[in-house]
C-alpha cells in the first residue's frame, strides 16, 4: 500500500484524501505493476533543498520523483519510490488554474507517479501528457 506523509505544517490538509487517492492510483494504473511507492507533502523550503541537491536548480518546484535502484544483490522489489510535493507551490498553482488545492495535489501525485513509471514530458513527444489525461479521467480528476 502507498504511504502518505504530511512534513510541513504552513497547509492544513486531509491526509486521509490523499492516501486513499494513491492507493486507488496504484490499483487503477497499470503501469505500477503493483508497486508502492511514498507521497511526502513538504514546505517550499525542502523543496527547493532536494531541487537543488538532486537537479541543481536552487529554486522550488511541484513535484520531484525519485525511482528505485535494486543493488545488484536485490532480485525482487515492490518499491517504486518516493514523490515529493510541495503543498505551498500546489497551491499557489491551484489558486492560478482556479482550481481547488486536493485536485491540484491529485494531480500532482500522479504526475509524479507518471514519473516514477519511467515516463518524461520533457522528452517523450507528448506521451506522458497524453498518458495522464487518460488517468485523470479514470481517476476521476477534473
Amino acid at each position: 500500500m502507498p504511504e502518505v506523509i504530511n512534513n510541513q505544517r504552513k497547509i492544513k490538509i486531509n491526509n486521509k484524501v490523499f492516501q486513499t487517492f494513491a492507493k486507488v492510483a496504484l490499483e487503477k494504473i497499470g503501469e505500477t505493476e503493483g508497486k508502492n511507492f511514498t507521497v511526502a507533502f513538504v514546505s517550499d523550503r525542502k523543496m527547493r533543498e532536494l531541487n537543488n541537491n538532486f537537479r541543481g536548480k536552487n529554486l522550488t518546484t511541484d513535484v520531484l520523483s525519485f525511482t528505485f535502484e535494486a543493488d545488484k544483490f536485490e532480485t525482487e522489489n515492490d518499491i517504486l519510490s518516493d514523490i515529493a510535493i510541495s503543498l505551498e507551490q500546489a497551491e499557489r498553482q491551484a489558486q492560478d488554474n482556479k482550481s481547488d488545492l486536493e485536485t491540484e495535489i491529485k494531480q500532482l501525485i500522479l504526475h509524479g507517479i507518471l514519473h516514477l513509471c519511467g515516463y518524461d514530458h520533457e522528452t517523450d513527444n507528448g506521451e506522458m501528457n497524453k498518458r495522464e489525461l487518460e488517468l485523470r479521467e479514470v481517476l476521476e480528476i477534473n
